[in-house]
């Protein structure tokens, strides 16, 4: 059976949101539903959260997580990129005797992620010639028919042969969800990128997808929590 960890980011410096890690959602810091659900489905043997803030790290183990390190101040600014603090976390861990398979990169800004997610991408990655599973969903309108402002007003298609093309015609699109990425420790500690023919999605339905990077993100997230708890 391969060895597995959750692996969550969680830097302290974010800046549209402040302190959009540990804010409140729903009467938890955010990153706490992000840890209950990798915590809930049992797929990984360690949830470790990767932070360069004691405060973070404190919320986060009080929710279950493992914090066997800091994160230093040159992955924790706004040009780390995902890729690096996978790796970092990777050396980390080997340093400490514990080298994974297998890892979930999953967000700490992802409430609405649930546990049969993880667990069936994973599943997923377990089928030979992929390096990657993630979370993904179909644009909401085909892209094709995508439109750009003009400088001097107006619009003009991005693709003006799909003018009058049927949308039923049109090949369906899908986009990162942005929740978690499933891959191979051999293929982070390679840098494979990865969205590429390696790379499986796990489809999510629209109503379960939202980034939350500014204030408008994080009302429609909690507009979209709320109706999927109501509804049940």
């Amino acid at each position: 059976m391969s060895r597995r960890v959750v692996l969550i980011p969680a830097r302290g410096g974010s800046k549209r949101i402040p302190r959009k890690n540990i804010k409140p959602f729903f009467g938890k810091p955010m990153i706490a539903w992000s840890i209950e659900a990798a915590l809930a489905s049992g797929v990984a043997q360690r949830v470790v959260v990767s932070t360069d803030d004691e405060e973070i790290a404190g919320i986060a183990r009080d929710c279950g997580a493992d914090v066997p390190f800091l994160r230093p101040a040159g992955l924790s600014d706004d040009h780390a990129t995902t890729m690096d603090v996978i790796v970092h976390a990777i050396d980390e861990l080997a340093s400490q005797g514990d080298e994974p398979d297998q890892l979930c990169c999953l967000y700490s800004t992802a409430p609405m992620v649930l546990p049969e997610d993880l667990l069936g991408a994973a599943a997923l990655l377990d089928a030979p010639g992929f390096d990657y599973v993630f979370s993904a969903t179909h644009y909401a309108f085909p892209i094709q028919r995508a439109l750009r402002e003009l400088p001097g007003g107006g619009v003009a298609m991005f693709q003006p042969q799909h003018l009058n093309t049927r949308s039923q015609d049109l090949e369906p699109a899908l986009h990162d969800a942005g929740q978690f990425y499933w891959g191979r420790v051999a293929a982070f500690r390679a840098r494979v990128p990865i969205f590429s023919e390696r790379a499986r999605p796990w489809l999510l339905p629209r109503y379960r997808v939202q980034d939350i990077d500014t204030p408008e993100d994080w009302r429609r997230a909690e507009l979209m929590f709320g109706a999927l708890r109501q509804a049940g």
